[in-house]
């Protein structure tokens, strides 16, 4: 095929289209199963520690190993994703995270399921940063709030929605059939995602209208000559105020999720005695919560910023609201109805979902050509909390027998985040390459 020919092959149709929307289905759908993947640990947890003899500790150690590669491999996935692109690095990352998954089915101790679950870590790492280089390159800033609530629905609405009929699963099957399910799913999902994404220079199916458009709202990324990775580069990356803020107010977000991801269906049977199949609707109330805040905060950056201009108030406000949101989470430990404490930890979770706007913060100030290191760097610090957090609290419930001070020390992180947010960030606006 002539070059003439093969620019034919991808030059975009000049009519009007929203190829954008297509691209959004496809990382939502893939986020779902990237936090599927990470929770169904949660909801196995309470029949996978009586068959295996784990203790609370131990528990704590093992929802905590993800997290441990998880975080070292985001700077290393971020330089893969700059090198490689999204299309290939979110694949491969999707077909291996998913064999993690399920050969969880298959753990016959301690020591396989710690295996498992880094090598879940590692392959799941550069997700985020995909979906953060996936927003800045296919949508203009005045739509990346939204598209960001939209995707990130994922993270809570897969628990939301499919949380009772995975716990059904496991009362019908056994703990083991809900990781050969999300695994098997999980690989087929990969190879559709390769054969349907696309960057927008190179898809067949946009228009130069929608390309105009991407364009003008600072979108399609950058196209120039790839900077050189080194960990001098990183640190300096972190260095920049506008980043550092973001990841301590992510870790402290990030906290409170982890704790749902991990340790509340495990609170709800230990220090509430709910059995989850029998609460059905009631115990998945938090979850709900976290996905309309996850929608919620997205739109109500997107329209602050459209009537003030201003990316500070837009972007600042609904993250801050959220950390302290967040933080009354302790206010469980001070209720005895059990229909209370859903709805504090409704609450909570609703603030957190209202955190995630970070990422939409983060891909406005990055670097263009560093879209794929900056959110590793920044992922690496705010995923410091799925280390941190199930072992103190593991610890915590080892040596009080409750979740008193687990709740306490949440609380803390979200009063500490908004902090960050208020003090430390400063304008938000995107860092030139050479101000590092």
């Amino acid at each position: 095929m002539s070059s003439g020919a093969a620019h034919a092959a991808v030059a975009p149709r000049s009519g009007a289209t929203r190829v954008r929307l297509i691209i959004l289905i496809l990382i939502t759908l893939a986020t779902v199963l990237n936090y599927l993947d990470r929770a169904v640990m949660g909801v196995a947890a309470p029949s996978m520690t009586k068959e295996l003899g784990i203790s609370p500790a131990m528990m704590g150690i093992i929802f905590s190993a993800f997290s441990w590669t998880y975080a070292i491999a985001q700077v290393p996935g971020g330089m893969m994703l700059d090198r490689l692109g999204t299309r290939v690095t979110y694949g491969l990352s999707l077909a291996v995270w998913s064999l993690f998954t399920l050969m969880h089915g298959f753990a016959q101790n301690v020591a396989s399921l710690l295996s498992f679950r880094l090598g879940l870590g590692v392959a799941e790492a550069p997700c985020f940063p995909a979906n953060s280089r996936v927003l800045s390159t296919w949508f203009p800033q005045q739509e990346r709030a939204r598209a960001n609530g939209v995707y990130s629905v994922g993270q809570y609405a897969g628990l939301a929605f499919f949380s009772p009929l995975l716990f059904w699963i496991v009362a019908a099957f056994g703990w083991r059939s809900l990781f050969l399910i999300c695994g098997s799913i999980g690989v087929t999902y990969a190879i559709i995602w390769y054969a349907s994404y696309r960057e927008p220079h190179e898809s067949k199916l946009v228009g130069q209208a929608e390309l105009d458009h991407i364009e003008a709202g600072g979108g399609l990324g950058h196209r120039g000559a790839q900077v050189p990775f080194s960990w001098d580069l990183a640190r300096r990356i972190l260095a920049k105020r506008q980043i550092l803020g973001a990841s301590i107010g992510q870790f402290c977000g990030n906290s409170t999720l982890v704790f749902f991801l991990t340790w509340f269906p495990t609170y709800l049977a230990t220090e509430r005695h709910m059995d989850w199949l029998k609460s059905g609707f009631f115990a998945v109330m938090p979850y709900i919560a976290a996905t309309v805040g996850v929608l919620l905060g997205g739109m109500l950056s997107d329209a602050l910023i459209r009537r003030t201009g201003s990316a500070n108030v837009g972007r600042k406000l609904p993250i801050v609201a959220g950390l302290l949101l967040a933080s009354t989470i302790v206010l469980a430990n001070f209720v005895s109805s059990n229909q209370l404490v859903i709805l504090v930890m409704s609450i909570a979770f609703f603030g957190q979902g209202m955190v995630n706007l970070g990422w939409t913060l983060i891909s406005d100030v990055a670097p263009k050509p560093l879209i794929g290191l900056t959110g590793g760097v920044f992922n690496f610090c705010a995923n410091l909390a799925g280390i941190i957090t199930p072992l103190v609290v593991g610890f915590i419930l080892q040596a009080t027998g409750s979740f008193y001070f687990a709740l306490a020390y949440i609380a803390v992180l979200g009063l500490i985040g908004a902090a960050a947010y208020i003090f430390i960030i400063g304008d938000v606006r995107r860092v030139d390459l050479e101000e590092i």
